[in-house]
C-alpha cells in the first residue's frame, strides 16, 4: 500500500509542479477550465498538450516512484475527437469534468490491493489534490479512475486508472475497440 500511496503522492506533486511551471510563469493565459468548450480555445488546450508531452519525461525521471506504472500523454487527434463529442452534446459540461487526461497514468493492482486503496481515498482527497474518483464498469471494461486537480480551475486535471489484474486483456481489448476509433479517420500523409 505504501508504493500506491507514493505513486498517489508522485503523480499530484508532478502535477501541481509542471501546473505551476505551465500556468504561473505569465506566459500563457490562464482560462477558467471550469466553462464550457465554447469559452476554452483549442489552441489553449494543444498547446498544454505539447508542452506536456515535450517535458513529462523530464518530470518522471526526478519522480520518487518505487512501483510499476504506464502512463501516456493524449494525442492531438484523441483531443479532437473528444472535443467534437463533448462540443456536439445538448448538455455543454465544464472543460475540466472531461478533458481531464491529457496526462494519464495506470497500475494493475489485485482486487484486494484495491479494495485497501479505496478505503484510503477519502483521506487522500485533501491530501493529495484528488478531485475525484469514480469505478467506470460497463461491458467489456472496468476501472478506477481517480483524477488530480490540485484544487485550481486553470489547471487541466490528471488521471490515474486503477485496473485489477484480472481485467488487463477485457479493458484493452475495450480501449481499442472504444478509445481508438478516431484513428480509422486519419488519412496517410503520402
Amino acid at each position: 500500500m505504501n508504493q500506491v500511496k507514493q505513486l498517489v503522492s508522485e503523480i499530484n506533486r508532478l502535477h501541481r509542479q509542471f501546473s505551476q511551471d505551465y500556468f504561473e510563469t505569465g506566459k500563457i493565459d490562464k482560462l477558467n477550465l471550469s466553462r464550457t468548450i465554447k469559452q476554452v480555445p483549442a489552441h489553449h488546450i494543444y498547446r498544454y498538450r505539447l508542452t506536456l508531452h515535450e517535458s513529462i519525461n523530464d518530470y518522471l525521471m526526478v519522480a520518487d516512484i518505487d512501483i510499476k506504472y504506464f502512463y501516456r500523454v493524449k494525442t492531438r487527434e484523441s483531443i479532437d475527437d473528444k472535443m467534437a463529442r463533448f462540443a456536439s452534446r445538448e448538455d455543454q459540461y465544464p472543460v475540466n469534468n472531461w478533458m481531464n487526461d491529457i496526462f494519464g497514468a495506470r497500475i494493475l493492482l489485485e482486487a484486494k490491493d484495491i479494495s485497501q486503496v479505496l478505503d484510503l481515498m477519502d483521506s487522500w482527497q485533501d491530501e493529495f489534490g484528488l478531485k475525484n474518483w469514480y469505478l467506470r464498469d460497463k461491458p467489456g471494461y472496468r476501472g478506477w479512475h481517480v483524477y488530480f486537480k490540485n484544487k485550481s480551475n486553470f489547471y487541466f486535471p490528471w488521471e490515474l486508472q486503477i485496473w485489477d489484474e484480472v481485467d488487463v486483456r477485457s479493458n484493452i481489448a475495450s480501449h481499442e475497440k472504444f478509445k481508438r476509433s478516431f484513428i480509422d479517420d486519419i488519412t496517410p500523409q503520402v
